[in-house]
């Protein structure tokens, strides 16, 4: 029979899958964990006190890999022709297609490691609370730690916050797309996202924020990398980018 999960794990598994990421999933509630169950519990309407009472437990058992009707048909039909896609300027690294990605990366939630971020960085849904390292598949670690300082090099601190390129949306997570069975991307450690709260899943251009000109050399760093903006190539979830090809 197989050992149930410690409490502290399976508190930070599932808020990571509401997407309220923890950091590494290490079975210690501290400062990081105890803000996502703040900013859990104000998303659910219950009383914020940071703490896993018997209601904020039932929230979390709840269904995660859920998205509204309106959400789902604006980002249904919105696929560019594929010839477009395509002079998206990918080089560098090869990485997989998301087909491809369990051959190349291996099992989910495996083979992470921990990169350190090279500016001020804070949780998106507590913003007070700096991150100083994000969690990355040893594969694109490297690649990522590139990218992230050659973003430090282009843009002042005031300019990152104005882009909310300070504001940590999450990487490793291990869940399903929404309104899917498939994995999502950020199961593997190799997508990440940035200040969701103004690059919401079916906004395009010229709402998203990571619409605007002022953000070209943000994705062109990535995409010098091989990595792949979402919303470069299909016009949603622009917080998003991701070291698999579609």
């Amino acid at each position: 029979m197989t050992a149930p999960i410690p409490f502290a794990q399976w508190l930070q598994m599932r808020l990571t899958a509401h997407g309220f990421s923890v950091g590494p999933i290490d079975g210690i509630v501290g400062p990081i964990t105890t803000a996502a169950i703040r900013a859990f519990e104000a998303a659910h309407g219950l009383p914020v006190d940071g703490m896993a009472d018997e209601k904020v437990v039932t929230a979390l058992r709840s269904s995660s890999s859920t998205v509204d009707a309106e959400t789902a048909a604006a980002v249904e039909h919105r696929d560019p022709p594929e010839a477009e896609v395509q002079k998206i300027a990918l080089v560098g690294n090869t990485w997989p297609r998301q087909s491809g990605v369990s051959a190349f990366y291996g099992a989910v939630g495996t083979n992470q490691t921990r990169i350190e971020v090279p500016f001020d960085f804070y949780l998106a849904w507590a913003k007070s609370t700096r991150v100083k390292t994000m969690t990355l598949h040893k594969k694109v670690a490297p690649s990522a730690e590139r990218v992230l300082q050659r973003v430090a090099q282009t843009y002042s601190a005031k300019e990152r916050q104005n882009l909310g390129l300070h504001l940590f949306g999450g990487s490793l997570n291990v869940r399903r797309m929404r309104g899917g069975s498939s994995y999502s991307m950020h199961s593997w450690g190799i997508a990440i996202d940035f200040d969701p709260e103004r690059n919401q899943l079916k906004w395009g251009a010229p709402k998203a924020r990571l619409t605007h000109p002022d953000a070209l050399a943000f994705w062109q760093a990535w995409e010098a990398e091989g990595w792949l903006s979402l919303g470069r190539a299909r016009n949603y979830d622009w917080m998003h980018v991701q070291a698999a090809r579609l």
